[in-house]
């Protein structure tokens, strides 16, 4: 065996409590290691040397270099202690703390083997159930619908006009509540909702007042009548929490800028001198952005305040969760703190970072509860757009997506192929409706929730930020060819509440020129085939989508009994 590769670590993505008497264990091999059986041996840590229960580990994933085994354990006692058993052509053996060794006396285990010590209920990496089947709907608030009587004199573009980073179309709350049932009809159970507090800026990321939602959305009032009609229309509402910047005309910088270092603000912000500099260029700031002042999140004080601001319009509206902007630029300790706040308030409020990058450490049931899965949209954008990796590259590479995280957060994923940070999809595809079809196919069989982005269910095209926030085209409603698509992105939507999709265990894999999701449970199997080249392959699926009596070119099948 390729004894490099084989890898464990209790207390991470490959050893995680789902409940308290519950274990889920994963151990790592060189792929196709050709093992005959991969067990663990386990029992109370204080009784492992007098008996062994023994349980099969199951072939759960593989990628390009690696073999995952999983096993979940029942557990009658919190301390836990525990060996794996490998069986390989006939010959037996151990892996413990000291590695792999022929033989283990198990009378000496508490000096080697491996060990939950304790599984208390705080270490318990809890599942936000909703997330699981969300179907979110993003919306720049800005663009969506204007459907408010106000003051529109800020207003400066046409709604057909090309956006500018300066653009205001007058899109508002109101606008987004007239338009539920256009929502709903999608499929959509979840709206999340870019930034709406008060904010000199179209998309109100330099919030000034955290208190305030912004007149030129409507005002308070309107944000009320929109939760509580969502709540109504059983859709949740997520809000964007901007925590790692604020604007410059923020109050407590305003006074910074005023009184220097006298300021009783001084220390919620990282400045580099006694006062902020006239050319506002010695304080840290989010990107390069000089009007974007960073705030001090080591700061208890500034925690503080961000708590009391999430907890106002978390208890107030009974909102569903945030979207933690720049989270990765904020300290774990605020993460922390802010959790602990919120889950206290409710514990299916869902906190979703805004990480582009491996987030392990963010994910340990103590900060987030998902992420933004860019990982995965780079992986539709190399398989789809680029075409620089085929069936088998694709199947590994979310393979070892899956591997980072263990199983509670992978189902909590918050999966998108583009949204106001991002080019649109379907524009990377050179305006293939059937890639951008495909790959939406794709990802809701994937655990967690899914996000359509406003406006790519009519195709909207768009480069990068700012032309990916254009204005939504209503007139595309009476398209004939949009709403066929429309009306088959309804049905791939509906697959979320399917139970094998919603909780089903996953498998990933290429064959003939497919790329293979298996999604399944005790009661039922799905299977989505997806090709991007012609494969003459017959098939009894019960969705087809640009295939007929084969697979044709960007089409896929779904088989399997829906419920």
């Amino acid at each position: 065996m390729n004894l490099q590769a084989i890898y464990h670590k209790p207390e991470s993505s490959y050893c995680f409590a789902p409940e308290q008497k519950k274990l889920t264990l994963r151990i790592r091999f060189a792929k196709g290691e050709g093992l005959d059986s991969v067990a663990v041996l386990y029992n109370n840590k204080y009784h492992i040397a007098q008996r062994q229960f023994r349980q099969e580990m199951r072939l759960a994933l593989s990628d390009g270099l690696f073999d995952y085994y999983s096993a979940t354990l029942c557990l009658t006692d919190s301390r836990v202690s525990y060996v794996f058993e490998i069986v390989r052509g006939g010959r037996t053996y151990y892996f413990c703390e000291d590695g792999l060794t022929d033989g283990y006396d198990f009378d000496f285990a508490y000096f080697n083997s491996f060990q939950f010590a304790y599984i208390h209920e705080s270490d318990v990496v809890k599942s936000v159930d909703w997330l699981s089947n969300a179907v979110f709907y993003q919306i720049f608030v800005d663009r969506f619908y204007k459907a408010s009587e106000k003051d529109e004199s800020y207003i400066n573009a046409e709604w057909a006009d090309m956006p500018t980073p300066k653009s205001f179309y007058g899109g508002d709350l109101d606008g987004i509540r007239v338009k539920l049932p256009y929502i709903k009809s999608l499929g959509v159970n979840a709206i999340y909702l870019t930034p709406i507090f008060k904010s000199d800026s179209n998309h109100k990321y330099n919030i000034s007042d955290y208190y305030c939602v912004d007149d030129a959305f409507g005002g308070e009032q309107a944000f009320a009548r929109l939760v509580r009609e969502c709540h109504e229309n059983g859709i949740k509402v997520v809000l964007d929490a901007v925590f790692n910047h604020v604007s410059e005309d923020f109050s407590p910088f305003a006074d910074v800028k005023k009184n220097g270092k006298a300021s009783a603000y001084y220390d919620w912000f990282v400045i580099n001198g006694d006062v902020v500099s006239d050319k506002r260029d010695n304080y840290e700031r989010f990107a390069d952005c000089y009007d974007m002042p960073k705030l001090n999140t080591d700061n208890p004080e500034v925690l503080r305040y961000c708590v009391d601001v999430a907890l106002f319009w978390t208890k107030r509206y009974g909102i569903d969760g945030w979207r933690l902007d720049v989270s990765d630029e904020v300290s774990h300790e605020f993460w922390r703190g802010f959790r602990k706040a919120l889950k206290s308030v409710n514990p299916d409020c869902v906190l979703i970072g805004e990480n582009w990058h491996d987030s392990a450490s963010y994910l340990n049931g103590d900060q987030f509860d998902s992420i933004m899965n860019y990982a995965v949209t780079k992986c539709m954008m190399d398989y789809w757009v680029n075409e620089s990796i085929d069936e088998q590259r694709l199947a590994d590479r979310l393979s070892r997506q899956f591997s980072r995280y263990n199983d509670v957060v992978n189902g909590m994923m918050f999966n998108l192929l583009d949204c106001h940070d991002t080019h649109r999809f379907y524009t990377l595809t050179g305006c293939s409706k059937d890639k951008l079809m495909c790959a939406i196919a794709i990802l809701v069989f994937m655990p967690g929730s899914y996000n359509l982005y406003y406006g790519d269910e009519i195709l909207t095209e768009g480069n990068f930020d700012p032309d990916s926030r254009r204005a939504f085209d209503w007139d595309k409603l009476s398209n004939p060819d949009i709403m066929e698509f429309i009306d088959e992105l309804k049905r791939i939507l509906a697959l979320k509440r399917q139970p094998a999709i919603k909780n089903g265990e996953i498998s990933l894999y290429a064959q003939d020129g497919l790329f293979i999701i298996e999604r399944y449970t005790a009661n039922q199997s799905l299977r989505l085939k997806v090709c991007r080249k012609a494969v003459d392959i017959r098939s009894d699926g019960v969705i087809k989508y640009n295939a007929d009596e084969y697979f044709g070119d960007n089409s896929f099948v779904v088989e399997g009994g829906l419920e």
